[in-house]
């Protein structure tokens, strides 16, 4: 039975994941910033899945000394950690870079590349004492060479240093007992995707039509992404969801193949 402990797991895309490695069969930690919404998240899971194979513990991921008490907290109730997500993450409204203001600027970079490092870090020193595990990162948009778009460069730039973080991990890892790989969701509805429009109705009428093409509900990509997970763990690997060549098939099947994810 593997034990997946996954950083953003109370709601969105985090949670979908928590709730699909349960119903495979694994032990998952669940946690977020705040205990309340770790409990909540904990009690929700419970309804529907064995409570034993379930633990909740809060983390700030841009706490070092949180994010080792989270692995010291999973390795103690459930004896290891084969897996590792770092999920949690940050987005900002769309807008102009110049526009936003400094302390969301950081936020953003702490919470997704600072919290990012030190998931890896925490997790891989771990994972090396315990002799076996893998970490795998989530991206987004700015990954993988992904168009750009205007108002995601401070996301963009934060997913994109990800991505580089990924490949570098895996060089150094190689021939070591512990691998490193990346998730890419694409685009999901969740309230991080949705809370990024500015509320401008016609930019909201546009940003629907994409969306309805291109996003998908967490409970379509999440028990996908955890059988890919747990199919293998090559050092390097990318679970990609949605690739160049399903973007060009929903564009192009768009006017008579009708797709509603979010009215």
């Amino acid at each position: 039975m593997k034990t997946v402990v996954i950083t953003g797991s109370t709601k969105g895309i985090g949670f979908g994941l928590a709730d699909a490695f349960l119903a495979r069969d694994c032990n998952v930690v669940v946690s977020g910033r705040k205990a309340e919404m770790v409990q909540q998240a904990v009690e929700t899971l419970a309804k529907t899945h064995p409570p034993e194979r379930i633990f909740g513990c809060p983390c700030e991921v841009t706490a070092y000394d949180q994010v080792v008490g989270l692995w010291n907290a999973a390795k103690a109730h459930f004896g290891a950690v084969d897996i590792w997500i770092n999920n949690a993450g940050q987005a900002n409204l769309l807008m102009d870079f110049w526009e936003l203001p400094p302390e969301k600027m950081r936020e953003v970079v702490e919470t997704n590349i600072v919290g990012s490092m030190y998931g890896v870090k925490a997790a891989v020193i771990g994972m090396l004492a315990q002799g076996s595990g893998i970490v795998y990162n989530m991206e987004g948009f700015g990954s993988r060479g992904s168009r750009k778009q205007s108002g995601l460069t401070l996301y963009g730039s934060t997913k994109a240093s990800i991505a580089f973080l990924t490949d570098s991990m895996a060089v150094e890892l190689a021939g070591k007992p512990v691998k490193i790989g990346s998730i890419l969701p694409g685009m999901v509805v969740t309230d991080m995707l949705l809370n990024q429009r500015s509320g401008d109705a016609a930019d909201w009428e546009r940003s629907k039509r994409a969306f309805n093409i291109l996003a998908d509900k967490v409970e379509t990509i999440a028990p996908w992404i955890a059988d890919q997970v747990l199919s293998g763990d090559q050092n390097g690997r990318h679970i990609r969801w949605l690739n160049g060549a399903k973007i060009m098939l929903r564009f192009m099947t768009a006017s008579f193949t009708k797709r509603h994810v979010i009215d």
